[in-house]
């Protein structure tokens, strides 16, 4: 066998992971951990698994030709199963801003991309399958996988932070967005070297503009959210809360709640706001290239956090979360800092 017949197949594969390679690099504030990007490209190659017995028992039940799960049914499953580990990592608050999603959306693409053409090397390999068609799966195909789990994210991630709707309407846009992409792609509108082409210019040019407002969103969030939080820590020490518009809804939850839970509520309150600050101060340091340890007094802080966290219950949960103001990010700062 010639080194051309071994050599074409990385061709399938290296272009995916470079291109995951260089979103972590380009990540300034160092905001996702190497090992859950790893992690989730494990979780793209068993969801590809997943896709390959699904879409044959498709093809079986639907009783349709394998050209109408390609173009149709296909698009539809897979989008969906590569979209739960997105959203399965927005819950969990893995993912706090645009660049979050864009990074673990495309390692999603990239670990089903990689099983993808690691199959259809194995499955061909007593064919003879050219250069040609492994650039168009490495360049075109595997980065279309990645770039559609990655507006998923994206869009998805955006429509939760506006609460645009409930969190299952705020998947639907990017969800139909990648579905219909996929779609297109698998119906090849264009000439298979035109249409990577286009996914070659098409997704480096988006995540461009994704990682600017990126960066001009975080150093917003950072400035506003820093000075908002100093703010609440220096009303609560002040000695002049009760003159306060939070004193006064303290006050209305002391008909509510026991006085004990209400004293509780409020050092809840001013051990979040503090471990929201450090967050904050930690991913400053983290974008000028120092990364900083969790020290014992904050782990003593989370552990304290959670003891509050039952102390108060789930009522009085929902109702500090006007104090809070809590948003997808400030629960995600805490996920951050506490790892």
């Amino acid at each position: 066998m010639s080194a051309t017949y071994f050599i074409s197949p990385l061709v399938g594969l290296l272009p995916v992971i470079a291109f995951l390679a260089v979103l972590v690099y380009f990540d300034s504030y160092k905001l996702v951990k190497l090992r859950v990007v790893v992690a989730t490209i494990v979780g793209g190659g068993i969801v590809a698994g997943v896709s390959y017995f699904l879409n044959g028992a498709l093809i079986e039940v639907l009783n349709i030709e394998p050209a109408t799960l390609s173009g149709y049914v296909a698009p539809l499953a897979e989008e969906l199963l590569k979209a739960s580990i997105v959203f399965a990592l927005i819950q969990r608050r893995r993912i706090g801003f645009l660049i979050d999603a864009a990074i673990f959306g495309f390692a999603v693409g990239a670990g089903f991309a990689v099983v993808e053409n690691s199959y259809y090397f194995l499955a061909r390999l007593s064919a003879d399958v050219g250069v040609g068609t492994w650039i168009i799966r490495g360049f075109g195909t595997a980065i279309m996988h990645g770039g559609t789990t990655a507006i998923f994210g994206m869009m998805s991630l955006r429509r939760i932070e506006q609460r645009d709707a409930g969190i299952g309407l705020a998947l639907v846009p990017g969800l139909s967005l990648a579905v219909l992409i996929h779609a297109a792609y698998n119906h090849s509108l264009l000439p298979p070297i035109y249409t990577t082409l286009v996914v070659m210019f098409a997704l480096p040019v988006l995540l461009h503009i994704v990682f600017q407002r990126n960066e001009k969103s975080i150093g917003d969030w950072l400035g506003t959210g820093f000075d908002a939080d100093a703010q609440m820590l220096e009303l609560i020490n002040s000695g002049q809360l009760s003159d306060s518009p939070l004193g006064k809804y303290l006050s209305t939850l002391k008909a509510k709640f026991q006085g004990v839970v209400v004293a509780d509520i409020l050092c809840y309150v001013r051990l979040h706001t503090e471990l929201a600050m450090r967050a904050k101060g930690m991913l400053m340091m983290r974008e000028n290239g120092f990364d900083v340890p969790i020290d014992e007094a904050t782990k003593d802080s989370f552990e304290e956090l959670h003891y509050l966290e039952k102390s108060i219950g789930k009522t009085g949960q929902l109702a500090i979360a006007p104090m809070l103001h809590l948003s997808h990010k400030d629960l995600w700062q805490l996920y951050i800092l506490a790892k």
